[in-house]
């Protein structure tokens, strides 16, 4: 199979062409294959490949999902596999193998993908940026040495390059939808709870975490959402499904809808006018379709966010990053950990304990006001990230001396626009519907109510036909550009 035709289908068009003979489970690992050895020098996407699953893969252990044989890659943080590396990019877990298998992937395995290797990360899944000093910078393969963004940088860089149609990602403040954005392809952030966290957590950064996929399609989306949103034994509970499977929202099109739009930022920090912009000719297009479109401010002080995050995400971090270090035989300090995370570590052991009650209650207070901006919209528009993809450095973790709680403030301001809906534990939609005159993908997010994922995919459905983003191929792609 020629790489250009290979890249050509999404998840779901792979998986028919097996299902009809016309190619096989193996030959699409081995083009998958291929296509990391065309491109993964420029834009170091892939840290690992499985040989076991390219050429010596054993299609008899493949689960019978609708994806079957479709390659795919898993984060290098969480989703783990039992007997496989899981380094979390960092140099302390350098040569960790983890020693159960998530229930994330065996959802994935079930679903007939056949994972073939790991995707890069920043240490930890901290930074907004795939960079860490374990593996190297991963590029947007719109321009090499420009951020994939973060934390799903290596995945949504992979997916955009053509090397898989689908791969991991995950998504705490932001990581699925700011790699969408700076790499051009479809990341939802699914609803709090709506995926298994188990068998180990009840939930994923104190909930405000979820595992996902990044992909380039709103069908590979929704089919991936109707075969990870299952409940398994012993999650803590159960969140509001559709009675309807979410694939079957794609041709079912939102006959009204009350759209709210911003593009005011939340921090100090501007959008980019092209961006904000492309925002408002979004919001005139769905307005022209017959919805209902407002001009609307968010309800979220996203300093202030950035502060109490500090209390909350990393409270306990040092006896995590203890717990792994000691697995590991090493030691913390400057050459297991990056200079943030180090501050971090440090940050944590020294937190008062009501830092963390504190925390709690301000995301207590926040997810009330945003509940209730919900009560008189259902959607919200807004930019995925109020900039494109920047150069590497300042997003990353290798910054001496820097204090952690002023790195989160400032590092959070380019990509403000997704933390709002982690506290919220709603759902959240990147989606590549514009280009910047620099030559970079523009990321416009819509936003809905908790456990109203369908609604996101039936109007990303929409957007996806009438502005279509497929045509679009980046620089640094499979196919040669």
């Amino acid at each position: 199979m020629k790489l250009d035709e290979y890249a050509s289908y999404d998840g779901l068009g792979l998986a028919e062409l097996v299902s009809s003979k016309q190619v096989s489970p193996r030959e699409l690992a081995q083009t998958a294959m291929r296509g990391i050895e065309a491109v993964n020098d420029k834009i170091n996407a892939v840290v690992e490949v499985y040989d076991d699953r390219i050429d010596a893969l054993d299609e008899a252990s493949l689960g019978t999902g609708p994806f079957r044989g479709v390659p795919f890659l898993i984060k290098d943080v969480g989703g783990q596999e039992k007997g496989r590396k899981i380094e979390y990019g960092s140099r302390l877990c350098k040569g960790m193998v983890a020693d159960f298998d998530t229930n994330f992937f065996k959802l994935l395995r079930a679903s007939g993908l056949n994972v073939l290797g790991r995707s890069n990360t920043p240490e930890y899944s901290i930074a907004g940026s795939a960079e860490n000093l374990l593996y190297g910078n991963t590029s947007t393969p719109w321009r090499q040495g420009y951020s994939a963004g973060g934390s799903t940088g290596g995945g949504a860089a992979a997916v955009s390059a053509g090397i898989v149609p689908l791969a991991h990602g995950s998504d705490i403040g932001g990581s699925i939808r700011i790699p969408a954005a700076w790499c051009g392809g479809v990341g939802l952030k699914p609803s709090r709870g709506m995926i298994s966290a188990g068998p180990v957590l009840d939930e994923g950064g104190y909930g405000l975490a979820m595992n996902f996929v990044q992909s380039r399609t709103m069908r590979d989306t929704a089919a991936m959402l109707d075969c990870l949103s299952l409940p398994q034994p012993g999650d803590p509970f159960v969140v509001q499904r559709p009675e309807k499977p979410f694939s079957s929202f794609l041709t079912a099109p939102p006959q009204s809808l009350r759209i709210a739009w911003t593009a005011e930022p939340l921090t100090d920090a501007p959008v980019d006018p092209e961006i904000a912009a492309a925002t408002e000719a979004v919001a005139l297009r769905l307005q022209d379709m017959g919805y209902r479109v407002e001009q609307a401010a968010l309800p979220f002080d996203h300093e202030e966010a950035s502060r109490a995050m500090a209390d909350f995400w990393f409270f306990g971090f040092h006896k995590r990053i203890d717990a792994l270090a000691a697995k590991m035989n090493r030691q913390v300090g400057p050459d297991t950990l990056e200079p943030i995370v180090l501050g971090i570590y440090n940050h944590a052991r020294e937190m008062d304990p009501y830092g963390f009650l504190d925390a709690l209650a301000w995301i207590n207070k926040a997810r009330r006001e945003l509940g209730a901006f919900f009560e008189t919209h259902d959607v919200l528009l807004s930019p995925s990230t109020a900039v494109t993809g920047p150069p590497h450095g300042p997003l990353g973790l290798n910054h001496p001396g820097r204090d952690p709680v002023e790195y989160l403030v400032d590092a959070d301001k380019p990509i403000q626009f997704s933390f709002p809906f982690n506290v919220a534990g709603a759902p959240a939609l990147s989606l590549p519907l514009a280009m910047h005159s620099n030559g970079l993908p523009i990321g416009i997010q819509i936003a809905g109510r908790p456990c109203e994922d369908h609604t996101l995919i039936a109007l990303g459905a929409v957007l996806e036909q009438a502005m279509p983003w497929s045509h679009r191929k980046p620089p640094l792609h499979v196919s040669g550009g």
